[in-house]
């Protein structure tokens, strides 16, 4: 791996380019190549913190949808993929501390493309004013996507991410299948990482 003189790989410098051309130019495929580098990584990153597919589906996509939006606060102190895996990170932290998941002890461990360790730090407080901070923050960044989805995804949507329904809640809820409810909600993630990188144009 070639490291340039300010100490950064050619991967993450052109991950900058890519970052100018989305935030200056509003170019749409720089938003798509940036998700299309890194969302593997960031799902795998995520399962290995909760071990439930659905679920790492669900926070990958939030997870992308909240560094685009403030893509543009991004600063080029260091690599985009140590940001984004820290935004992963933390959202995903939320998560288990809201469902009181027993997962396996976390540390550092973790690392990005380039080598660089990722620091996670875990509050053991209850639940505070700032939980619900970061819960409405979430909702709302959730949401500005959402509006997009066609009709029929909508419900199901807001049945998992703003009512919080598990699966076999929202089968229930709907009288529909089991199976029928996971594929659609697959399906509505996809719409969703397709809007979050700005093609929703084919949708």
């Amino acid at each position: 791996m070639e490291i340039n003189e300010r100490g950064f790989s050619n991967k993450a410098l052109e991950d900058f380019d890519l970052i100018d051309r989305a935030v200056q130019d509003k170019d749409q495929q720089a938003y798509a190549t940036l998700m299309k580098r890194y969302k593997k990584a960031v799902y795998f990153m995520i399962l290995k913190m909760i071990r439930d597919a659905d679920d790492a589906e669900d926070l990958t996509m939030e997870a992308f949808a909240k560094a685009f939006r403030n893509l543009e606060r991004f600063k080029k102190d260091y690599t985009f993929s140590t940001w984004l895996f820290r935004i992963a990170t933390n959202n995903t932290i939320d998560f288990i501390r809201k469902k009181k998941l027993k997962t396996m002890s976390l540390n550092n461990t973790l690392s990005d493309d380039s080598g660089n360790a990722v620091n996670i730090d875990i509050e053991d407080d209850d639940n505070n004013p700032q939980d619900v901070y970061i819960r409405t923050q979430r909702i709302e960044m959730v949401r500005i996507f959402v509006d997009k989805l066609p009709a029929k995804y909508r419900k199901l949507v807001q049945l998992r991410y703003f009512d919080e329904l598990s699966y076999e809640e929202i089968a229930q809820e709907l009288e529909k299948p089991l199976g029928t409810v996971k594929a659609q909600l697959h399906r509505s993630r996809e719409l969703l990482f397709e809007i979050a990188s700005g093609k929703e144009k084919h949708i």
